[in-house]
């Protein structure tokens, strides 16, 4: 491994001070890696001795997205601190620096490479012998590549040497489809990236039933600039062009049937751009019975297939995704419950986490969360004044995946799924009693015929129930201020079955429980009414794991440190299978099964129904 400096970037270094001082949070969740160069302080160096070549010049020949490209380099002096950066557009171009930026001199380094590698990571010679050798995995993304050699570490950095130009046949093709329901129960929505804005190109969507006639949807196109980010490093060294983003909505779907597609640009000239063949399954119709198997998990982040961005801390979300991909014939549906590509300001970030979760998200419906890495800004109408989302305050998650919500800047919504009702929270704005999503929330619970949807599940980031999470503990609330004190009644009210959460960084289940006090002494098989909530937090998606308090609450009946995802498998109208699975083996860890009858659910409970009737 290349050694890596503790030393921050200047944007980084001034918003990890301020989060220090203002930001209340469960744990660091690890420094972005590419924080860590200080672009503003590379100085030219250019030495004609020093070497670096890439191949092949030409990706994506036969319409591969990600590609490998073998780097060669020497160096009459090397150093452990050599490291080669990966540059996208690959001219360091002073049209890449903001008007105001101070260092527009050569060479024109106004953004931070999209990943890095130490020059002696695979070539521990390259001390002794001054050659070595690496390879990087690339994805399409828009525009060419190159990579810098530099010395002096990532804190002063010195450019070395440049290489040659690398890019993909088409780098504008479309890309990285994402499914997601659709606001009906009877319609998907795709969302994809690609190069073509609308003046040069339509976007369509190509797709029919299985192994029949195709139909064309149109599809709309969104983009950002720099002055629709809040803040550095979003709109400074983080900036990079997002492309354009289109959705398409494939409505009047057959329950369960199944559908080809693949992603289409229409250009100017009459000619035609195609992605890739995908294939999808559609929704079942709300309160179908059958067999319907639903994956949550929070914080998963991203990570280098190469190695690359060393010491970054999503190194679990690569097993994961493996673990999600491998079992899809035996996944319907998926939600990320926040905390997605911790990019925190770093835009190529946001495309090489779509691209890992291609293989998922093009197949089944992939919704999400907001999480505070996606959302907290200060003066963005954000419930936390924190700098956790990099300055993106939003707009990335927001335009980048689909959710079928009234106001897309405000991520509350719910959506049905066969047997499934899911209520999902939007934590990083208030969901206290007499606000428009406390009025959400109850309108979700309240409105489900539980004969029809008997599993009602809500979903939210941070954990507004229980957890033993070390911080939780610490602060004497074992969950966020205000959480369960503002929303416990409702889940009784209306009987909310399980209530999962992310922002905890590991993996725990309560007995079903209300006011802190378990209403059902069983541990792994519920037979009828659980007369209160099961909570749950499956926060270990992939980023850095975060530590149980030593204090023992009854109330906890498993916890694990490690990596996971949990599964929902609704059997029937009265039959719901739970499983926690690690990302490590995809093996069941823990599990627990609810049977009961339609009429269990309608009988009262603490406060599940008035004190008072007409009758009494």
């Amino acid at each position: 491994m290349g050694r890596a400096k503790g030393v921050v970037g200047w944007v980084g270094f001034a918003v990890l001070m301020l989060l220090a001082s203002i930001v209340q949070r469960v744990s660091s969740h690890g420094e972005q890696p590419l924080a860590r160069i200080a672009v503003h302080e590379t100085v030219s160096a250019l030495d004609g001795r020093v070497i670096i070549k890439a191949s092949p010049s030409i990706l994506g020949a036969r319409g591969q997205n990600v590609e490998w490209v073998l780097l060669e380099y020497s160096s009459p002096n090397p150093s452990d601190d050599d490291w080669i950066g990966v540059f996208s557009p690959a001219n360091f171009s002073a049209s890449t620096c903001l008007p105001e930026h101070q260092h527009v001199f050569e060479p024109h380094l106004c953004s931070a490479p999209i990943k890095y590698h130490y020059a002696n990571y695979s070539s521990p010679a390259y001390l002794s012998m001054g050659k070595g050798s690496l390879k990087f995995q690339l994805i399409n993304q828009r525009s060419d590549f190159s990579f810098a050699l530099f010395s002096g570490g990532t804190d002063k950095p010195k450019l070395m040497a440049v290489s040659n130009t690398v890019a993909f046949a088409n780098p504008k093709a479309p890309v990285y489809p994402r499914l997601a329901q659709g606001k009906e129960w009877n319609e998907m929505t795709l969302t994809w990236t690609s190069g073509y804005g609308i003046a040069e190109a339509e976007p369509f969507v190509e797709w029919g039933h299985q192994g029949g006639q195709k139909m064309r949807s149109p599809a709309g196109t969104l983009t950002f600039d720099r002055s629709s980010m809040c803040g550095a490093p979003a709109r400074t060294v983080g900036w990079r062009d997002p492309g354009f983003i289109h959705t398409s909505f494939l409505k009047e779907l057959w329950p369960n049937s199944v559908y080809d597609y693949r992603l289409g640009h229409k250009l100017l000239n009459s000619s035609y751009i195609w992605s890739q063949k995908y294939r999808f399954r559609a929704s079942p119709y709300p309160g179908q019975n059958s067999l319907q198997r639903v994956v949550i998990f929070g914080d998963m982040g991203k990570d280098e297939a190469d190695g690359s961005n060393e010491y970054f801390s999503q190194r679990g979300s690569l097993n994961t995704t493996y673990q999600l991909s491998k079992d899809l014939d035996n996944i319907d549906i998926v939600f990320h419950i926040g905390d997605i590509s911790y990019a925190i300001g770093y835009l190529s970030q946001w495309d090489q986490f779509t691209a890992q979760v291609e293989p998922i998200a093009s197949r089944v419906p992939y919704m999400i969360a907001s999480g505070n890495h996606e959302r907290d800004w200060p003066g963005t109408g954000s419930f936390y004044g924190n700098l956790d989302s990099g300055g993106e305050c939003g707009v990335l998650a927001e335009t980048l995946f689909y959710v079928p919500a009234e106001n897309r800047a405000k991520v509350w919504y719910s959506t049905d799924y066969g047997m499934f009702r899911f209520c999902i929270a939007d934590t990083e704005h208030d969901w206290r009693e007499g606000t428009d999503q406390y009025k959400f929330i109850e309108h979700c619970l309240a409105s489900v015929d539980r004969q029809k949807q008997p599993w009602l599940i809500f979903l939210a980031h941070r954990v507004l129930g229980y957890s033993s999470g070390e911080y939780y503990a610490s602060e004497g609330s074992f969950a966020e201020p205000m959480g369960r004190e503002s929303l416990q009644k409702l889940w009784q009210k209306y009987k909310v079955d399980i209530a999962i959460y992310g922002h905890v960084h590991n993996y725990e289940r309560t007995c079903p429980i209300y006011q802190n006090i378990c209403t059902n002494e069983e541990k792994n098989y519920y037979k009828g009414a659980l007369n209160g909530t099961i909570h749950i937090v499956a926060g270990g998606g992939g980023a850095d794991l975060n530590q149980f308090t030593t204090l023992q609450t009854k109330w906890s009946l498993f916890k694990d440190h490690d990596y996971g995802f949990v599964k929902l498998t609704a059997l029937d109208h009265s039959n719901l299978l739970f499983e926690y699975k690690k990302s490590s083996d995809g093996k069941v860890y823990d599990s627990f099964r609810i049977s009961r009858d339609y009429r269990e659910i309608l009988a009262c409970t603490v406060d599940s129904c008035p004190s008072m009737t007409l009758a009494s």
